[in-house]
């Protein structure tokens, strides 16, 4: 009986997930010119099996067709640039850790329905191909960092399916990063159910929901009018050019910096195992300059100076395509800057966005933890000054000095300087948009 029961629950959730196949499907096909020539229309999917292992509580759906032939959809759809960028927008919010990007992230994610967002999908590419590698290649990494966003952006899911672990099941898997920090993604219509003991528990901020349907998350994607895509691993922005070029996309880029002593500072608290050794050096005895990890430190400095260097000369792939945001700027006048940002972007900057923006740079000290997007934007800003010690300051200041002139922070000369709160550290600077 209880077989049957449980046979009974997967059979009606299938069922459902179908259901919302074919409602998105119906809707987006009323939404794409398409060539004319013959080609096999989309049919609704199937409901091919149910497998269940009885004795190890393993559920599987099988849905034959429809990713399928909605991949040829989407590959006609793509073709037809007129279609995919007459007004729609391609946002690419570019950062590093602990610069504030799933803050600054929020002012797209909390858009609107017309919004498409994602959080880190990269995550799942640097996993798998360190994990393939024993490490990172660079090259090798900004490509695949590279095909991923593009295809993304265009709402096809099919190659960043391919480095999720472990790989999907017919399309549906509990293992994207961070879901639930996509509104998208946790709306009704991608939100298959969720059955206590036939399905993983899987939270969306809104509601519970099952694993996530790829296809009914691409077909999601499609509907929206703009995308916005959140991410902390692309190294050099030269290498998206590709995607600049793009006919079939409207690319905006969006470069997110901080002062490199309050990232340090940032990190040393988030990630205290892997900065262990500025830890140490902090508490005591003098930081060996030639270390791997001072190294690290300046590599990274230097790639996002360069970065910003090739936006701010605006060559004419970037030609009104790039805007240079301090944290800094957003955390002491979040609404003007963002307002800013929609304003670059051509994106209407929504009542609902203002309204997260009052409340959530308000936020009380119990609810601004490490993660947390909810901060009191003032007090955020030279917070790290109180606590990241003055010689650890000066070794930043070394090893990072061009990127500190290039953004506008100042340099301290002494322990005084550093932690007197009538001298800022933040030169009032302009980042003209061409």
């Amino acid at each position: 009986m209880r077989i049957k029961y449980t046979i009974s629950i997967v059979f009606f959730v299938a069922l459902v997930i179908i259901e919302k196949e074919n409602n998105i499907i119906s809707r987006v096909s009323d939404k794409l010119t398409l060539k004319q020539t013959p080609q096999t229309p989309l049919q609704p999917s199937s409901f091919s099996h149910i497998l269940l292992k009885h004795n190890g509580s393993v559920t599987s759906l099988k849905m034959d067709s429809a990713f399928t032939l909605m991949k040829r959809r989407l590959e006609n759809y793509s073709e037809h640039q007129e279609v995919v960028t007459r007004g729609s927008k391609h946002i690419l919010l570019l950062a590093t850790t602990r610069t504030g990007s799933s803050f600054v992230g929020e002012f797209f994610n909390q858009q609107g329905d017309n919004m498409f967002y994602l959080f880190e999908p990269l995550w799942h590419v640097e996993k798998m191909l360190t994990l393939d590698t024993g490490g990172t290649n660079a090259t090798a990494s900004a490509k695949a960092y590279r095909d991923v966003l593009q295809q993304l952006l265009l709402c096809d899911f099919s190659l960043l399916e391919s480095f999720i672990d472990p790989l999907p099941v017919n399309h549906i898997t509990t293992a994207l990063f961070r879901r639930e920090s996509s509104s998208s993604l946790c709306e009704e219509s991608v939100c298959s159910p969720f059955v206590k003991g036939v399905f993983e528990r899987y939270h969306c901020r809104t509601r519970r929901c099952g694993p996530l349907n790829l296809t009914m998350a691409s077909l999601s994607c499609i509907q929206k009018e703009h995308r916005a895509i959140k991410s902390v691993r692309v190294r050099q922005l030269e290498t998206l050019r590709p995607l600049a070029e793009d006919p079939r996309l409207d690319v905006k880029f969006i470069q997110l910096v901080r002062d490199p002593r309050a990232v340090l500072a940032s990190r040393m608290v988030a990630f205290a195992a892997k900065y262990k050794n500025w830890k140490e050096w902090a508490a005591g005895g003098d930081v060996p300059i030639d270390d791997d990890e001072v190294r690290k430190l300046k590599g990274n400095c230097d790639n996002i100076r360069m970065s910003a260097e090739i936006g701010l000369r605006r060559p004419q792939w970037l030609h009104g395509r790039y805007m240079l945001v301090r944290y800094e700027d957003i955390a002491r006048f979040p609404m003007r800057k963002a307002a800013e940002m929609y304003r670059f972007a051509g994106i209407p900057f929504t009542p609902q966005v203002k309204s997260w923006i009052l409340k959530n740079t308000q936020a009380s000290k119990d609810k601004s933890g490490v993660y947390s997007t909810q901060k009191n934007s003032s007090e955020q800003v030279e917070k790290w000054r109180f606590s990241l010690p003055f010689k650890i300051a000066q070794v930043v200041q070394k090893v990072c000095g061009p990127t500190l002139k290039l953004f506008g922070y100042k340099f301290v000369s002494s322990e005084d300087m550093l932690t007197d709160k009538s001298v800022s550290l933040i030169e009032d600077k302009v980042f003209t948009i061409l």
